[in-house]
């Protein structure tokens, strides 16, 4: 193995091992219907560089594996994060785009996800994915101003090691 190749697997471990820490430090932020998961900032992470969506991924497995609700919430809720990194990764060029991508994925699947696994009527669904995207859009508006106030930061992005979208279109 290429001294690259484990110094972006490392890198992987320590995005995952971020996300998960946040999420269990806050938990009554990270879990049920109005859920400002803190940790969903480092999705942004993927905008710079695509294979942190590794990283991004298996650290919100892992923490839906504290989850109440289950296997379903681990795959189907990581499963929304995993899209919503590829989106990131791919379907943008601008930061501010990219931000957008987890609050529409999140709102209707984990919205849907929510309301089939607490047995919520599916005429609540609206509400259910309006709260998942109010918290997710939190996230992302953090994750967004941390980004954008740093983005002159060379110590910051030097760490990050972006590989793309470097400097970044707002």
């Amino acid at each position: 193995m290429s001294d690259k190749l484990i110094r972006k697997i490392a890198q992987n471990g320590i995005v995952a091992a971020i996300y998960f820490l946040l999420c269990l430090l806050l938990p009554f932020l990270s879990y049920g219907t109005l859920q400002i998961r803190i940790a969903e900032l480092l999705n942004l992470l993927c905008f710079f560089r695509p294979d942190f969506i590794v990283g991004v991924t298996l650290g919100c497995f892992l923490a839906n594996l504290m989850s109440t609700l289950g296997w379903p919430d681990i795959l189907v809720g990581t499963g929304a994060t995993l899209a919503s990194c590829i989106l990131i990764a791919y379907a943008s060029k601008h930061l501010f785009v990219a931000a957008l991508y987890p609050i529409a994925v999140n709102a209707f699947v984990v919205g849907a996800e929510l309301c089939w696994l607490l047995e919520i009527p599916w005429s609540e669904y609206w509400y259910q994915a309006g709260m998942v995207a109010a918290g997710e859009a939190i996230a992302m508006a953090v994750g967004y101003l941390i980004f954008f106030l740093a983005r002159k930061n060379r110590t910051l992005f030097g760490a990050i090691a972006p590989s793309r979208h470097y400097p970044f279109k707002c």
